[in-house]
């Protein structure tokens, strides 16, 4: 049971211990209170996907033979499986091990003060209740398994290579499509299972984004001069590094599907930059969008402390210009050594602490970290383009 903790402490957060699909993993032993067991869990389910399909194409003859697509060559399928969903399942320790940190800065950091607290109390509690909704997850498993299976017929078996010349999955005779055994399982257990839980993933990322949206709308006790250059909360710059996995399984994803194109549907890697480009975009949308709903509370403590320090600078170059330019101090009392001169730069440091606020608390190292780690696993596909001779002459020539 989820419990809200004392003041001082940091408050039990997690966006994935919860909910009727945890329930289910408990029973199965393939998670515990502290949702250990990652690498049961990623074994377990990547294998009862994966593997029905490999020993079913075998027994069809379509591994490597037989079809124009074999199983062993469809990097899609193996990209999604074998990389993207291990690294789905492995994201929710990370989230669940980093976020309790994260939300509990807002109380170590004295930006939740005991006055709001309540509220703060109450954004949890509402996203534990999002959490834990059997309704809504049962919507997700009826909306995938049910809908995913009347929609197969018209959007993915045809595909974008096509099936006419055959597949492992499928084949197309006199016009008609003839789903393979292995075909069967992904369509009714491998993909649902993958989409279910990447789709979960995306309701907790809803999640999120509310609960920072509640949070960002409360009595905020923030300081424009705090070193991180975003009032304090440049913590939360740290939530979307814990969105690593989740990023690079997206970008697995990406680079299956385009893999494909290019080894099956004669297709170059430049043929999908406008793709590759809005993919990274709406994937950067989705992990640091929600810490944009802080944007108005920068900005606004941007304001208040340039006006305030403002007012502080000018009071204190005011005397200091009275009492060491204007002859106000006295002759015994040297400049050499005196506080006055560090108090001054000290100020000026304060001051430009807060004219260099972002809007937004994270940085771009941030943004860059993610845009790798979307495209990293596209990177071999350079490959098809450029010899790999030519490419390390060409690294080589840049280096020395």
């Amino acid at each position: 049971m989820d419990n809200i903790h004392k003041p001082h402490e940091s408050p039990n957060f997690s966006l994935v211990l919860g909910g009727p699909t945890y329930q289910l993993l408990l029973r199965f032993r393939l998670a515990d209170s502290a949702f250990e067991h990652v690498r049961k869990r990623m074994i377990v389910i990547s294998m009862f996907a994966w593997l029905p399909l490999l020993l079913l194409a075998l027994l069809n003859g379509t591994v490597w033979t037989g079809v124009e697509l074999p199983f062993l060559y469809d990097i899609e399928v193996h990209a999604r499986f074998l990389v993207a969903l291990p690294l789905l399942i492995y994201a929710e320790l990370l989230i669940h091990q980093r976020m309790r940190l994260i939300v509990g800065q807002f109380i170590d950091r004295d930006i939740i003060t005991e006055s709001v607290l309540p509220k703060f109390k109450g954004a949890i509690a509402a996203a534990f209740r999002l959490r834990n909704s059997v309704v809504i997850e049962l919507a997700l498993f009826i909306l995938i398994f049910v809908g995913g299976y009347f929609s197969w017929g018209t959007v993915s078996v045809v595909g974008d290579i096509g099936v006419d010349a055959g597949t492992w999955y499928a084949t197309l005779v006199d016009g008609d499509i003839h789903i393979s055994p292995a075909g069967y399982w992904y369509i009714v257990i491998s993909r649902p299972v993958f989409q279910f839980i990447l789709v979960r993933w995306y309701f907790r990322l809803f999640i999120w984004a509310r609960f920072l949206w509640q949070v960002s709308r409360l009595d905020l006790k923030l300081v424009p001069t705090h070193p991180d250059r975003a009032a304090g909360l440049g913590f939360l710059g740290a939530s979307a590094s814990a969105m690593a996995p989740f990023v690079l399984a997206h970008g697995a994803l990406l680079a299956g599907l385009i893999a494909n194109q290019i080894f099956f549907a004669e297709a170059k890697l430049t043929d999908f930059k406008l793709e590759i480009v809005s993919f990274v975009g709406v994937l950067m949308l989705f992990v640091l969008g929600p810490l944009l709903v802080f944007s108005m509370r920068l900005m606004q403590a941007k304001r208040t402390g340039l006006r305030e320090y403002g007012i502080l600078a000018s009071n204190y170059v005011n005397a200091f210009d009275k009492k060491w330019i204007r002859g106000g101090s006295s002759d015994d009392e040297p400049l050499v050594g005196s506080g006055d001169i560090q108090s001054l730069a000290d100020l000026g440091n304060s001051f430009q602490v807060i004219r260099e606020i972002k809007p937004f608390p994270f940085g771009r190292d941030t943004i860059v970290q993610l845009v790798m780690l979307t495209i990293l696993p596209g990177m071999p596909l350079v490959l098809t383009m450029i010899p790999l001779e030519e490419l390390v002459t060409k690294l080589i020539g840049v280096v020395f």
